[in-house]
């Protein structure tokens, strides 16, 4: 067993898991994951520049990492980093940061290869369970950006297209400096259109519809599927590979975009950093399931983190 720690630096969170891997068999024993909203992406959409205070609250994360890390002693660090490091102008400022604090340069990956770590991370461990049927259509929707695979054992197709839970709600549903307490209908039709243009640029490369299961992965599909349960308190074990219909997802949704702040902050599963995003996350996840006749999406809490542990466990060896 190899002892790694890998971390996931969004739009919107920043993630750390460390666990024992095994290279040659693929089994991976979790010892510490968590989550931290930090909203790396703040205004990113909008002025191309990570801004002071997110990056600050990204550091601060970095540090309480560094000492989970050192506690477990892992034997090697990943640190990957996603959609808004990617379209940032200063994201050297952000790649200096890290690298003092944490003593390793965060890789500032591709659309494609994101979309391999999420889909190594979410379906290796999926063959043969509860006849799931293959090919895959693993959907990681995150802050700044969704990622598309399809693939059986291995990526057949992908891409990263540009609508994540916080782009979209700023985009859309920020006016006067403030996110609309609910959003109105013409907010609400310009989302979701400029969700199903990024379908049609996901379907020139992936083949959506040819999918047989639908895996949906990141916070804005776990919530939902929390929601969904009516769970008192977000858990993860009850999470990890629930299932929930479209229809179920399209009540959810339709409530969602028509709550008030304190009503989605009133829900017992609903982290205070998603309250003002989930409605985008969710509809996000609903024209993906009415685009390709998914009946149910199988929910996953392993991910882009798992996916980046197995790769570092094997570069070890």
């Amino acid at each position: 067993m190899t002892r790694v720690a890998a971390v996931d630096c969004g739009t919107n969170s920043i993630r750390l898991l460390v666990a024992d891997v095994d290279p040659a068999t693929g089994e991976l024993t979790e010892l510490d994951r968590r989550m931290t909203i930090v909203r790396l992406g703040q205004g990113v959409d909008r002025t191309g520049r990570l801004a002071p205070e997110a990056l600050e609250r990204t550091f601060a994360a970095c540090r309480e990492y560094a000492e989970v890390i050192k506690e477990h002693g892992a034997e090697r660090l990943r640190f990957v980093a996603t959609s808004a490091s990617r379209d940032a102008e200063n994201r050297d400022d952000f790649v200096r940061g890290v690298l003092d604090i944490l003593g390793v340069e965060p890789e500032v990956i591709t659309g494609d290869r994101e979309a391999e770590f999420s889909f190594t991370g979410a379906t290796r461990e999926l063959a043969g369970r509860d006849h799931l049927d293959r090919p895959y259509l693993v959907v990681d929707i995150g802050g700044g950006s969704t990622e598309f695979v399809v693939g059986d054992d291995h990526v057949r197709a992908a891409r990263s297209v540009d609508v994540g839970c916080v782009r979209m709600t700023e985009r859309h549903l920020v006016h006067d400096g403030a996110v609309t307490d609910p959003p109105t209908e013409a907010q609400v039709a310009a989302m979701r259109a400029d969700i199903e243009a990024a379908l049609d640029l996901a379907e020139e490369t992936v083949p959506l519809r040819e999918a047989r299961t639908l895996v949906g992965l990141a916070g804005s599909v776990t919530t939902l599927s929390a929601i969904a349960q009516e769970l008192p308190a977000y858990d993860s074990a009850a999470i990890h590979h629930s299932r929930v219909s479209r229809d179920r997802v399209a009540e959810i949704t339709a409530w969602l975009l028509r709550s008030t702040h304190a009503e989605r902050a009133a829900v017992p599963s609903m982290h205070p950093g998603r309250v003002d995003v989930i409605g985008a996350g969710a509809l996000v996840l609903l024209a993906i399931m009415e685009r390709t006749g998914a009946r149910e999406v199988v929910v996953s809490e392993h991910d882009i983190l798992d996916g980046i542990a197995h790769f570092t466990a094997s570069e070890v060896r």
